[in-house]
């Protein structure tokens, strides 16, 4: 939880937490601005903090050791949980894991929404019902196609975007819904 997040769920202003933590109004701003990072506080700074909002500094610092990885890594280990786990096991486990609430909510969009095709795409091949619970993200698009970083460098060396067509062509369609042009999940190494 972000102190942000924090501040909203508790209906507190930047100025009162100053004033229960005894921390300087100006860190405060700052660490929900973005200009300083909480890892780089002092324990005593976080620890004030955390008592202040009544959670633990753990919380406070878990948004801290978060890591996105890349795209294109991400990418591949959905892929690889898909084949070690098979098609009905990774629709449960990412249904009730509820990542890809978590990752729309963190503003992670292509990591949240390749999640959603792939639970959809997996769901159409063996005929199971889509989950309605996210509905309302089936609506949401990626402002820019994201193409394999293989075509990527293919359409860059030819100098053509020949190849971006041809992807979007390809594209299953519960990705080309977002934006993700994605035309093979099942042949990982």
């Amino acid at each position: 939880m972000t102190i942000r997040e924090a501040l909203d769920e508790k209906h507190m202003s930047i100025y009162r937490l100053a004033k229960l933590s005894h921390v300087p109004y100006a860190t405060l701003n700052d660490l929900c601005n973005g200009k300083t990072k909480l890892e780089k506080c002092t324990a005593e700074t976080v620890y004030r903090l955390a008592q202040a909002l009544n959670v633990s500094m753990e919380e406070l610092l878990t948004p801290c050791r978060i890591r996105r990885p890349g795209f294109e890594n991400f990418k591949s280990a959905v892929c690889h949980l898909v084949r070690e786990k098979g098609d009905i096991a990774f629709i449960v486990d990412t249904l009730e894991s509820q990542n890809i609430r978590t990752f729309y909510e963190r503003k992670w969009y292509p990591e949240s929404l390749y999640l959603l095709a792939m639970l959809d795409y997996l769901s159409r091949e063996n005929e199971v019902p889509l989950c309605d619970e996210y509905d309302e993200l089936r609506r949401c698009k990626l402002e820019k196609p994201i193409y394999p970083a293989s075509i990527r460098a293919q359409s860059a060396a030819a100098k053509s975007d020949a190849a971006m067509k041809q992807a979007e062509e390809a594209a299953i369609p519960e990705f080309r819904r977002f934006n993700i042009m994605e035309s093979d999940v099942r042949n990982v190494i």
